[in-house]
């Protein structure tokens, strides 16, 4: 009965059906995809995600994994800004500080703080005495950079202690990007071998992407067997090791959350 009705009906009429239905389909596409990139921050008002997991990584360094709304919500983090995260210290005090996440938005349903707790930081009180189930209150996009992919030849990085967050976040953007023939620099400098944070991500990005991703180590208190950087970093360590200053060339310098940028560099924070 359905086959007859059909070959009853105008053929003009039955391509006017299909384009609409084709129609709808790619609308309600375009709507799920708007609404799966929108992003969940908001730069004027506060809004909470909650601990799902905590990783302790050294004695005073802990990886803070946050959820999303959903497990296809994105946070909606520009490469290059960070967040402003809410707490109490120990007095009961509200406190602000910003950081960078270590994913991106490809890292869907999440984000993670890798946050380095200070014995007196006021910011590093909250997150101490943080427990899975409880919520941290996140503001954002901060921050007057942004990352374009192409817009270099080669970005220099020099960081220190916790400003690799912010270094990490655009070295991974750029070199997970298989349209960005940026090379990426890092000189990373600590005072033991213990502080330096996410060294087995970095020493990822090094094997996964040797053609574009350099990176020295510098330890001021360096172990026995040591092939990196001793001291401080030096002149010649960063002529040796960053891209020479040019047009197509940008380097950056973060140290413990302070991020200026150099030659044509912006400031980040951690």
């Amino acid at each position: 009965m359905d086959l007859e009705f059909l070959q009853t009906v105008d053929p003009q009429i039955l391509v006017g059906v299909a384009v609409a239905v084709v129609a709808i389909g790619i609308g309600a596409i375009f709507l799920f995809s708007s609404k799966k990139s929108r992003g969940c921050l908001d730069p004027e008002n506060f809004r909470d995600f909650k601990l799902v997991k905590r990783t302790q990584l050294s004695h005073n360094v802990a990886k803070f994994t946050f959820a999303l709304p959903s497990p296809t919500s994105v946070l909606g983090l520009p490469i290059g800004q960070h967040i402003s995260c809410r707490g109490k210290d120990s007095q009961g005090e509200e406190v602000l500080k910003p950081y960078t996440p270590t994913t991106l938005d490809s890292d869907l349903g999440h984000f993670e703080l890798v946050i380095k707790m200070y014995p007196q930081g006021r910011m590093s009180h909250h997150f101490r005495e943080m427990r899975v189930g409880e919520s941290l209150a996140v503001k954002g996009p901060k921050g007057r950079f942004r990352y374009q992919p192409g817009q270099v030849r080669a970005f220099g990085m020099l960081a220190g202690g916790s400003g690799i967050t912010p270094m990490f976040q655009v070295a991974r953007a750029i070199l997970e990007n298989p349209k960005d023939q940026t090379k990426v620099h890092l000189i990373y400098a600590n005072v033991t071998h213990d502080d330096i944070l996410l060294k087995e991500e970095l020493e990822v990005l090094a094997s996964r992407y040797p053609d574009s991703f350099k990176i020295y180590y510098v330890l001021n208190q360096p172990p026995e067997v040591w092939n990196g950087g001793v001291g401080f970093v030096s002149k010649e360590i960063i002529q040796t090791h960053l891209p020479a200053p040019a047009a197509d060339i940008q380097v950056a310098f973060a140290e413990f959350c302070d991020f200026s940028v150099h030659y044509s560099i912006h400031q980040f924070s951690c």
